[in-house]
């Protein structure tokens, strides 16, 4: 049986770019390896994502941002070749969620587009801000911008909803491949880290109440 890692390394073309690393040595990189030590410690995820005593809440945030973009990017990259325009003609969760990309760029209106477009869109979208200094700094003596909160609950909101789509559409896959015990840790992780710093909204995190429910009895969204 294929597990989820030989499908890994097989299909290592399926995911849509490199991952987005900080320079090793700085502040945020040595954040990032405590972070990570404290995941493969087994440390309880709830307890992991609390902020360090005597770090900055931004630097944090940066961290978990970046790494959530490239864990996320690579799960949409497992089941890509299941989700087409033919599919997946729009960016959904069942009938009763429907998401529209609107970036103020090349779609400067809500726009309908096919799950893999629309997702493709939002990772070259959340490549621009997380490659741009001036949002996410590499250097401490560069400040964080005013905004950068909430272009990280955007970045953050708008991840959530490939959650949405990878879990209500293509959960068989998920299944095929051995994959369903990592995307519940990594679900796990981003829903502990956005509801302990509030950072999506509890209207969004509606479309997967079913499953957190399952998997976070505790902190399920109440209706």
């Amino acid at each position: 049986m294929t597990t989820f890692f030989d499908f890994l390394h097989v299909n290592k073309h399926k995911t849509f770019r490199p991952k987005k690393k900080f320079p090793v040595g700085t502040l945020r990189y040595n954040l990032h390896k405590q972070a990570q030590a404290t995941l493969h410690a087994g440390l309880d995820l709830k307890h992991a994502v609390k902020l360090p005593s005597n770090e900055n809440f931004d630097d944090w945030l940066a961290v978990h941002t970046v790494d959530f973009f490239n864990r996320i990017n690579l799960l949409y990259g497992t089941i890509s070749d299941v989700c087409s325009r033919e599919s997946c003609p729009t960016m959904s969760g069942g009938a009763r969620y429907e998401y529209l990309w609107q970036d103020g760029d090349r779609y400067k209106r809500p726009t309908k587009l096919p799950a893999p477009m629309y997702v493709n869109e939002l990772m070259e979208w959340i490549e621009l801000r997380i490659n741009d200094e001036h949002v996410f700094p590499v250097s401490v003596q560069m400040p964080f911008p005013s905004d950068f909160r909430q272009i990280c609950k955007k970045i953050l909101t708008r991840l959530f909803r490939v959650f949405v789509h990878v879990y209500i559409h293509h959960f068989d896959r998920l299944l095929d491949i051995g994959a369903e015990p990592h995307a519940n840790t990594l679900y796990k992780h981003f829903y502990y880290f956005v509801t302990e710093f509030n950072l999506v909204s509890p209207r969004e995190l509606e479309a997967l109440k079913d499953l957190t429910g399952r998997l976070i009895p505790e902190k399920a969204p109440k209706s």
